[in-house]
Parts: structure tokens; sequence; C-alpha cells
């Protein structure tokens, strides 16, 4: 699996529009994170990703679908 901060460049790379504030703050803090059972504070990396997840909805696109369902695969 890729480290989370790796995705989270790709995740900036290809969101065009500016990133959804719900979405902004956990995809800041995945760029610090290596996986999802890293720490940051007192969430886990897991919760991290979840939250990124349910507030990404405006994300779209093919590169959108695929990045979270490695998201997804990740956190299962």
């Amino acid at each position: 699996m890729r480290p989370l901060k790796k995705i989270a460049e790709d995740i900036e790379n290809d969101w065009q529009e500016k990133v959804n504030h719900g979405a902004r703050p956990y995809l800041d803090v995945m760029h610090s994170l290596n996986a999802v059972t890293d720490r940051f504070g007192m969430d886990t990396g897991d919760s991290i990703v979840r939250y990124f997840l349910s507030n990404a909805t405006t994300w779209r696109g093919p590169v959108a679908r695929s990045i979270k369902a490695e998201l997804k695969a990740m956190i299962k």
C-alpha cells in the first residue's frame, strides 16, 4: 500500500477546484501520515481517512474514483 502522504499529494494534484472545506483539514493531516495505523493527536489514521472520504463527495472523476477505492481498501 502507498503511504497516505503520497496519496494526499495525488489528491492535491488532481482536485482541480478548491478542496471542500470539510475535507481540507483531513487532507492536511494525511500529508503527515504513512499508514492508517498512524496517529495524529487522539485520532487514528483510519478515522482521518474515513472523515476525509465522507467530506470528499465533491471530488469527482477517474482519479478520484481510483484513489477513493484505494483509501476504502485501506480502512477495511
